[in-house]
């Protein structure tokens, strides 16, 4: 038997991009003297096929981010416990979540005019759609900060989407499943911040 089973991968590239443009905080994989070295960074994909990010200068893990070396991106989409008594049928408890795996090569980018309009970009991006506040390319904060963010852009060699959403059990298990990761997630939410960052 394979793993993971077959019913849990996607190999779309479309369903993949899918969740790197709804969730594009990635977690970046490094390894230097076989110590892994792991960054949280938003990632943008671009129309030539490629990741698009920044780190700042100081950050251990930015000098990895450069020379064509190897690295691993992890994107997560929704996730929860999915109980048993959601099901129709006699199940035991499981995890259900949506990832996907990429490996690549990194290089930097080196232009101060590719960074500046790569980080208007980005924010033209992640403001949508309703872009109530727009990177203005004049803006005295970014312009101060350009000497200490780098810019990388990321090569990708293999996709690999671990979509694990009941897809083995009957159909009406499987939309319960999806009703219960849409439930839980809005749920989890409320429940955390309402508890964790009380004023």
């Amino acid at each position: 038997m394979s793993y993971p089973p077959k019913h849990h991968q996607d190999n779309d590239i479309s369903h993949l991009i899918e969740v790197i443009k709804t969730y594009p905080l990635a977690t970046l994989i490094s390894v230097k003297d076989n110590t892994p070295l792991i960054t949280h960074l938003p990632l943008i994909y671009n129309e030539s096929g490629k990741l698009i990010g920044h780190i700042d200068m100081n950050n251990p893990q930015a000098e990895l981010l450069k020379n064509g070396n190897d690295i691993t991106i992890i994107f997560s989409g929704p996730q929860c416990y999915i109980s048993p008594s959601i099901y129709t049928t006699k199940q035991l408890p499981t995890w259900n979540y949506i990832k996907v795996h990429l490996k690549g090569k990194v290089k930097t980018i080196e232009s101060k005019d590719a960074l500046k309009q790569s980080l208007i970009t980005m924010t033209e991006f992640l403001e949508a759609p309703d872009h109530k506040y727009v990177l203005d390319p004049d803006n005295k904060s970014m312009n101060g900060y350009l000497n200490y963010i780098e810019m990388f852009e990321i090569s990708i060699d293999s996709w690999e989407g671990k979509f694990k959403l009941s897809q083995d059990k009957k159909p009406e298990d499987i939309e319960n499943a999806r009703a219960e990761l849409v439930r839980a997630n809005q749920e989890s939410i409320e429940t955390f911040l309402g508890s964790c960052f009380e004023v």
